[in-house]
């Protein structure tokens, strides 16, 4: 029986790759990525800590407003105290609405990656024309707004045609989030030659974690410490990327920040830290473009 397959990569196990160091001989590679989204007022689609109530849902609309005028503040002096880089996954009305937002990003110096224009819509629901055509209005919106374009995209969603990577890298853009298959970056095949995959974490994610499961916000700060402990300890054998994703009316939430600040707290003062390179993921995709052929899965061609 042969299944279908998507052709955008082949099998490969991370103990046939060679060994190589993050930049400093470091092992283990940490970011955070901040997911700072918009959504429609009177819209169906949107994050939710209770039920959907019928539009235009006012409870919902503004907890997650809450993020952008409330929780997304306390994030960034949390980057700022504990020293970390954030890469913030925004969508290009974002630009449109929250100046001050778009100013504290440009002042710390972080990474913007494209996040579509808003998450109240879904990628995976157009057409060919349609996607590119939201592709470009994004890119164009965060170019002009921020000064420089964004070089990585994740759907809002993670949500993709079966034409996504295609048009992204038709678009101009280097990396892609999309696919949590691996601990390590790949290239994957498009119509118009590779893009790279940067790890992103589907799990250790606020949304699905204290949302979807509905563990409790102490169950997350233990994920975050796990998952980087235990990938430390793996990194000895191989460069591995661990990252966490947080959204702004998640871990913006008074309770679950205090949660967040104890594990970030775990990692910046963990012993081993010297073998960590604390990065963004455009970081990552730079350095992994430098690395020679045969190194990551898919460059081997």
């Amino acid at each position: 029986m042969k299944l279908p397959h998507h052709g955008r990569f082949d099998y490969s196990p991370i103990v046939d790759r060679p060994v190589f160091d993050w930049p400093g001989g470091k092992r283990l590679a940490f970011y955070l990525a901040l997911n700072v989204e918009d959504f429609a007022f009177g819209g169906t689609m949107g994050h939710t800590p209770t039920a959907l109530g019928p539009p235009p849902d006012p409870r919902n609309y503004a907890w997650r407003e809450y993020g952008l005028r409330v929780g997304i503040w306390r994030i960034f002096d949390l980057a700022d105290e504990l020293g970390l880089p954030l890469s913030h996954l925004i969508n290009s009305t974002v630009y449109d609405r929250c100046p001050q937002i778009v100013a504290r990003i440009k002042a710390r110096g972080d990474e913007i990656v494209g996040h579509g224009r808003t998450n109240s819509e879904r990628q995976g629901d157009l057409d060919e024309q349609r996607e590119a055509a939201l592709i470009r209005e994004a890119t164009e919106r965060l170019t002009c707004g921020h000064g420089a374009r964004p070089e990585g995209w994740m759907g809002p969603w993670i949500s993709e045609t079966a034409v996504t990577p295609d048009l992204l890298k038709e678009a101009g853009y280097s990396y892609l989030l999309d696919w949590p298959a691996d601990d390590q970056p790949f290239w994957m095949r498009t119509r118009s030659g590779p893009i790279l995959s940067v790890p992103y974490p589907i799990e250790i994610n606020d949304s699905p974690t204290m949302l979807s499961r509905m563990q409790s916000s102490t169950d997350f700060r233990q994920m975050i410490v796990d998952q980087f402990e235990t990938m430390l300890r793996f990194s000895e054998k191989a460069p591995l990327v661990c990252g966490v994703s947080l959204h702004t009316f998640v871990v913006g939430q008074p309770f679950r920040y205090a949660q967040l600040r104890e594990a970030l707290l775990r990692i910046v003062n963990h012993p081993g830290r010297d073998a960590v390179w604390f990065t963004r993921p455009g970081e990552i995709a730079a350095f992994a473009r430098t690395l020679p052929r045969g190194t990551l899965a898919g460059s081997e061609g």
